[in-house]
C-alpha cells in the first residue's frame, strides 16, 4: 500500500477569473483540451530570514504571494487560520524532484467573515465545516506582518473546498472599485452549474452585482469550447466569481455524472481557479517547472461573447489550462489585448482583500525548498515557521512571494 504524502503548503497570491479555453486555435505548444480537468499527467533548508516585504511586482504568474503555513487539518486547526495554499508534492523516488500532486482549498481573504459566510452558504449552497480563530500574532512569522490574529472558516461544495480569513488585526485594503478583468490582481473561482438559466435567475433574485452583462455561450466554431455557457458576477466584498455549465462531451466527465440537469444540484463544485499574468512563459516557469503542474490545454480567446463575459472590450486572452492529480485546476490569463493591466501595487499584503491563495499537497520538502531557492524565490515569511500541535508538531511552513507559501508536515503514521 502506497504512503500517504507529506503536505507543503504553497500561497499563490495572484490568480483571477478567466474563461475556459475558448478559442479554437489552441497554442502549437501546448495540448488542446475541452477542459482544465483533463488527464494530467535532510533537514529542512534555511530560508534567509528576511524582513516582510511586500509582493513585488508580476514576475511570475500574477507574482503568487506568500502563502500561510496549513498543511494537514489538525495542523490548521492548530494554526487556526487558512490563509494559504496547500501543495502537495508526490516523489516517485527518493531521486525524484517533488511535484504538486494535488490542488486542494482556495482561499479568499475578507474584510468581514459573517458577511461573506451568510453569502457563501446562503446565495451560494457551500457547506461550512469548521470555523477557527487563531491567538495574537500566531501567523506574525508566516505571513510577513506583526499583531496578526485570524478569524478563519472552511467550506465545502461538492468535492472542493475554500477557506475564508478575516484579519481581525491590521485589516488591510479593500479591492479597488475601478477593479478590471485584465487587472493583474484578478482571479477568480470557476462553479460548475447544471442549469445555467436557473443558477442566473437564481443569482439574479439574489441580486449579486454583475460583471458579465448576462451569461455567454461560446459560438459554435469554437471547436474547443463551443457551447459552454459562463456568467460572472462579485460577491459582497467583489471577489469574482464565475458560474460554468458544459454541454455533453465539454468538461471533465465528473460533472456530467452529476446527473441530468432536472435531477443534479444546481451548484456542483469548483472547476478551477484562475489568474491574470503578464507573461506565460514565465509563469510557466515556475507553476510547471518549478511546482512540477501539468498542462492540460491552451488557446486563445476572443470576440463579442468574451468581451460580455468579463467586460474588456477588444479582450484577447492567451489561455493556458493546468492541473495536478486531483483538485480543481489553475488557468493562467495573460492579455494580448488590451493593454494596461495594472500590476498588484509594491505595498500589497496578505491582509488585503485582493490576496488570493491555494493550497497544495506533496511529499518531499528538502528538494522542494532547495529547487526555490535556487531559483532565487523571494520569500514573504520572515523564518521557516514550525506549526504547533498533535501529529502535526513538527510540521514546517514558510511563505514566499513567487506563488507560495511552503508548507511541509511530517508523514501520518502507519
Amino acid at each position: 500500500m502506497r504512503k500517504q504524502s507529506p503536505f507543503l503548503n504553497v500561497v499563490v497570491r495572484k490568480f483571477t477569473g478567466a474563461v475556459r479555453r475558448f478559442d479554437p486555435r489552441p497554442s502549437e505548444s501546448l495540448p488542446s483540451s475541452p477542459s482544465i480537468r483533463g488527464k494530467a499527467a535532510a533537514a529542512p533548508p534555511a530560508f534567509p530570514s528576511a524582513p516582510a516585504q511586500a509582493w513585488p511586482r508580476e514576475d511570475c504568474a500574477n507574482e503568487p504571494a506568500g502563502f500561510f503555513a496549513c498543511g494537514e487539518r489538525n495542523a490548521l486547526r492548530a494554526l487556526g487560520a487558512r490563509v494559504v495554499l496547500v501543495l502537495a508534492l508526490f516523489a516517485a523516488s527518493l531521486s525524484s524532484q517533488g511535484a504538486v500532486r494535488e490542488v486542494g482549498a482556495i482561499g479568499l481573504t475578507v474584510g468581514n467573515l459573517d458577511r461573506e459566510l451568510e453569502f457563501f452558504t446562503k446565495v451560494l449552497p457551500f457547506e461550512k465545516l469548521s470555523k477557527s480563530k487563531s491567538t495574537p500574532r500566531a501567523a506574525d512569522e508566516l505571513l510577513g506582518l506583526s499583531g496578526t490574529q485570524l478569524r478563519s472558516a472552511e467550506l465545502k461544495l461538492g468535492d472542493e473546498r475554500i477557506t475564508l480569513t478575516e484579519h481581525l488585526t491590521n485589516k488591510g485594503q479593500p479591492i479597488p472599485s475601478d477593479s478590471r478583468s485584465f487587472d493583474h490582481w484578478f482571479q477568480h473561482i470557476a462553479i460548475v452549474v447544471s442549469d445555467m438559466d436557473r443558477a442566473y435567475e437564481h443569482l439574479r433574485h439574489a441580486k449579486v452585482k454583475h460583471v458579465s452583462t448576462a451569461p455567454q455561450t461560446l459560438p459554435a466554431w469554437n471547436k474547443d469550447a463551443g457551447g459552454i455557457k459562463a456568467f460572472y458576477f462579485r460577491d459582497p466584498e467583489d471577489h469574482v466569481i464565475e458560474i460554468i455549465w458544459f454541454p455533453k462531451g465539454k468538461g471533465d466527465p465528473k460533472w456530467r455524472r452529476a446527473g441530468s440537469e432536472s435531477s443534479a444540484p444546481l451548484f456542483l463544485g469548483i472547476d478551477h481557479t484562475a489568474i491574470v499574468v503578464s507573461d506565460t512563459d514565465k509563469s510557466l516557469g515556475f507553476y510547471r517547472d518549478a511546482l512540477g503542474m501539468k498542462v492540460a490545454g491552451g488557446a486563445e480567446n476572443f470576440g463579442v461573447e468574451q468581451e460580455h463575459l468579463n467586460q474588456v472590450f477588444g479582450a484577447r486572452l492567451r489561455i493556458t489550462a493546468l492541473r495536478a492529480e486531483r483538485g480543481p485546476g489553475i488557468e493562467f490569463l495573460e492579455y494580448i489585448t488590451p493593454p494596461g493591466g495594472r500590476p498588484l501595487p509594491d505595498d500589497a499584503n496578505a491582509n488585503d482583500l485582493v490576496f488570493w491563495h491555494t493550497r497544495l499537497v506533496t511529499d518531499g520538502w528538502d528538494g522542494f525548498a532547495a529547487k526555490l531557492r535556487e531559483r532565487q524565490t523571494r520569500f514573504v515569511s520572515k523564518s521557516v515557521v514550525a506549526l504547533p500541535g498533535g501529529a502535526s508538531k513538527s510540521a514546517r511552513s514558510v511563505i514566499f512571494t513567487k506563488s507560495a507559501s511552503l508548507f511541509c508536515s511530517p508523514p501520518p503514521p502507519h
